[in-house]
């Protein structure tokens, strides 16, 4: 059973942004009719908290890189090194 969860989270590891979130929300719209059966409910229910937790680390490095742009005075638009930061 470890085996198959860290299995899906690879695969999760592996997704972009964008299809962890269609997928996430494929299986909270699933749950939300009601009409899967209790055990894949469960399984369903896992995989989206999985998804979940992509979303939100891909949102935080999204966040990161975007604190660390600068405008310099000239307008050109640069990084901030960690260093300087």
């Amino acid at each position: 059973m470890a085996d198959t969860k860290n299995a899906a989270a690879a695969d999760v590891a592996t997704l972009s942004f964008e299809d962890a979130l269609r997928e996430l929300e494929g299986i909270v719209q699933d749950l939300e009719r009601g009409q899967v059966k209790l055990d894949e409910a469960i399984a369903r229910y896992e995989r989206g908290a999985l998804l979940k937790r992509h979303c939100e680390a891909k949102l935080a490095e999204a966040k990161a890189k975007v604190e660390k742009i600068v405008l310099s005075a000239n307008g050109v638009v640069t990084t901030e090194n960690a260093g300087l930061g």
